[in-house]
Parts: structure tokens; C-alpha cells; sequence
């Protein structure tokens, strides 16, 4: 292994120790004070419908942390298998499990495994069947060809390797499987130290 791969690894696993803590943060404190909109007010600026947050359990809106709706184009149908792509809390996989029916499936992905189990808690508190996986976005745990939609809010930007991510998502898929991605871009080239802060990657 080179130096500058030695280097990269580095810091790649210390960037998910960071996602873990910083996301478990807004789960268990969502009171506190973020540099990113979070809960009821970031979803509801980004367009969620007032009667979805209503309907699903506070700590799973509580600890919303998007940065967008994937909802808006996801069209979900009923008895489909949905993947949500770093789940966290389970707002939006809950939100396609309404879609999905009691025939579909929804499953959350998280790199959290304590992530996982606010998901089943948020689920049972719902009455609504959702599963949740632990697992890394560039390894996902499901066979080929399983999914009809992946939905993903705000996650694809944590990965330092989005193409394999990309490739990943359209293994899962099925043929005339869809994305709804919502995520932050930048036009412009990063600087060595945006890229080398994990607290700035795992925002």
C-alpha cells in the first residue's frame, strides 16, 4: 500500500467514526446546537408534508438530519422494496413504508448499528413495518437486482468512494429500478483542508 493510500484509508475511518458520533449526537440530543438544520424545521423547509410529521414518531423527526425530499420524485408504489440509503432515525424510510404498503418492504441502511434499533423502535412506535441493516453504503448487504427505489438523503457526500457507491446502488436495483437522490454538490474543487477536516466531510 502507497503512502497517499495508507493516508486516505486514515483518514476514512477516522471521517466514520466522526459520521457515527456526529449523527448519534442529533439522535440522542436533538436540542442541541448543529452547524446543519435539523428535526421539524429542516424537513418541513424542505417541503415534507406537515401531516407526515404529525403521523410519524417524534424521535424519528426529531432526529431528522437531510438536506433535502426524496420524496418529491420517489413515487412509490404499493408491494414495492424500497432501500433507504443511511437511514439514521427512519423518517423517510417511514414515509416510503406508508407507499410500499403492507406488501412492499422497506429496508434502512446505516453505518450506525444503534441506528438501526431507533429504526425498529420508531417502526413498532408506528405500527409500520420497516427493517434496518448495518452496513457501508460501498458495500451494501443485499443480493443483485432487489430493489425497486433507493431513496437517499444527504449520504452519498460522506463517502470518499461515490463511484463505488453508484455502482453498488445500481447492483441492488432492479431493471426499471429508480433513484430519488437528494445530497450536496460543490462546483468547485475542495481545498486539502475541507478534505482533511472530518468534521467538515461528516456535515
Amino acid at each position: 500500500m502507497t503512502d497517499a493510500a495508507a493516508a486516505q484509508e486514515s483518514l476514512e475511518a477516522v471521517l466514520k467514526d466522526e459520521i457515527i458520533r456526529m449523527y448519534q449526537d442529533v439522535a440522542d440530543n436533538p436540542e442541541g446546537d448543529f452547524h446543519f438544520y435539523h428535526g421539524r424545521e429542516a424537513a418541513e423547509l424542505f417541503g415534507y408534508d406537515p401531516a407526515w410529521l404529525d403521523r410519524a414518531p417524534l424521535g424519528a423527526v426529531e432526529s431528522f438530519a437531510g438536506v433535502g425530499n426524496p420524496h418529491l420524485r420517489s413515487n412509490v408504489q404499493a408491494g414495492e422494496t424500497v432501500l433507504d440509503l443511511g437511514s439514521g432515525a427512519g423518517l423517510d424510510g417511514l414515509i416510503a413504508s406508508w407507499s410500499a404498503g403492507p406488501t412492499g418492504t422497506v429496508i434502512g441502511l446505516d453505518l450506525n448499528p444503534s441506528m438501526c434499533l431507533k429504526v425498529q423502535a420508531n417502526a413498532a412506535a408506528s405500527g409500520t413495518k420497516m427493517e434496518c441493516r448495518q452496513g457501508e453504503m460501498e458495500d451494501i448487504p443485499l443480493p443483485d437486482q432487489s430493489v425497486d427505489v433507493v431513496i437517499s438523503n444527504g449520504v452519498i457526500n460522506l463517502s470518499f468512494r461515490k463511484r463505488k457507491v453508484m455502482e453498488e446502488l445500481f447492483r441492488v436495483l432492479k431493471p426499471g429500478g429508480r433513484l430519488s437522490v437528494t445530497d450536496i454538490v460543490s462546483a468547485k474543487q475542495l481545498s486539502q483542508s475541507i478534505i482533511n477536516d472530518p468534521k467538515l466531510w461528516a456535515s
